[in-house]
């Protein structure tokens, strides 16, 4: 993977502007407008089912989120989702919490049923649920796993056919083929509720302006871990997570070519 190409990325939403359409949970919607707008994309959070398809047309990229999931919504999700393909627009899928309940399963596997997606995100337990393993999702945190990540997005990136994000110590982002490591990050990004929502916002504003899914997924997630890494930088040696989780919003608004292509870690494996 070119760094170049991604770098290119960063600026294409800033002059873009894609409107990413979230359907997302209440828990960290805020968070997910102000990233997306924070990195050059509009964010719009329509969840009414009588709108969001005309919505969709408005969209440049899907993001559905599991978080705050209820059959409201879900129909929602699914009417969006359809759409979305019709239209040719991608779908990023983020199963929060999948495996913790059997509900959170079913519906996360009717949705891949029903919608093709372009990028799924998730912890390693989610991912693994999902092409049928156990794994050791605590709400929406992961536990242990015994599966290696790379195995594991591998399986689910030929299994579903799309380009899959793992969130982790080290972030793995596999579409089937090559796989990638990306090793920037800090441990506070784990102490802030959001932060993976936030990277899959990330994610769909790159996949908005362009059809290469798995650089839009590198680049998305790469600028969370290394813009957390520079935040932490940043941060005066009594300053707490209130104030980080602002320094590394800044750093995500501050994200620029020069600084990714100088910081930023990726290894192909």
């Amino acid at each position: 993977m070119e760094i170049s190409k991604m770098t290119r990325l960063i600026s294409l939403v800033k002059e873009k502007k894609p409107l990413i359409h979230h359907m997302t949970n209440v828990v960290t919607i805020n968070d997910c407008a102000n990233v997306t707008l924070a990195i050059g994309a509009s964010p719009v959070m329509a969840t009414e089912i009588k709108e969001v398809e005309d919505m969709i047309q408005l969209a440049d990229a899907l993001i559905i989120n599991l978080g705050t999931i209820h059959d409201v919504v879900f129909e929602s999700m699914l009417h969006a989702g359809i759409a979305a393909n019709k239209k040719g627009i991608p779908v990023i899928l983020d199963p929060v919490g999948v495996g913790a309940t059997s509900y959170r399963t079913e519906r996360s596997m009717e949705l891949l049923e029903k919608v093709k997606m372009a990028i799924i995100r998730g912890n390693s337990s989610e991912i693994h649920t999902l092409i049928g393993g156990t794994g050791g999702t605590k709400g929406v945190d992961a536990g242990e796993g015994s599966v290696p990540s790379i195995e594991i997005a591998q399986q689910a990136a030929n299994a579903f056919q799309c380009v899959i994000g793992i969130s982790g110590k080290v972030d793995v982002v596999s579409n089937g083929s090559k796989n990638y490591f990306l090793s920037n990050g800090d441990e506070r990004l784990t102490r802030i509720t959001g932060t993976g929502c936030m990277s899959t916002s990330l994610i769909g504003s790159f996949s908005g302006v362009t059809s290469d899914y798995l650089g839009a997924a590198i680049t998305g997630m790469s600028i969370m871990s290394l813009s957390g890494e520079r935040a932490t930088k940043h941060l005066a040696t009594d300053g707490g997570i209130g104030t980080y989780k602002i320094k590394l919003m800044d750093e995500i608004y501050r994200m620029n070519e020069e600084v990714f292509a100088k910081e930023v870690k990726i290894h192909e494996c």
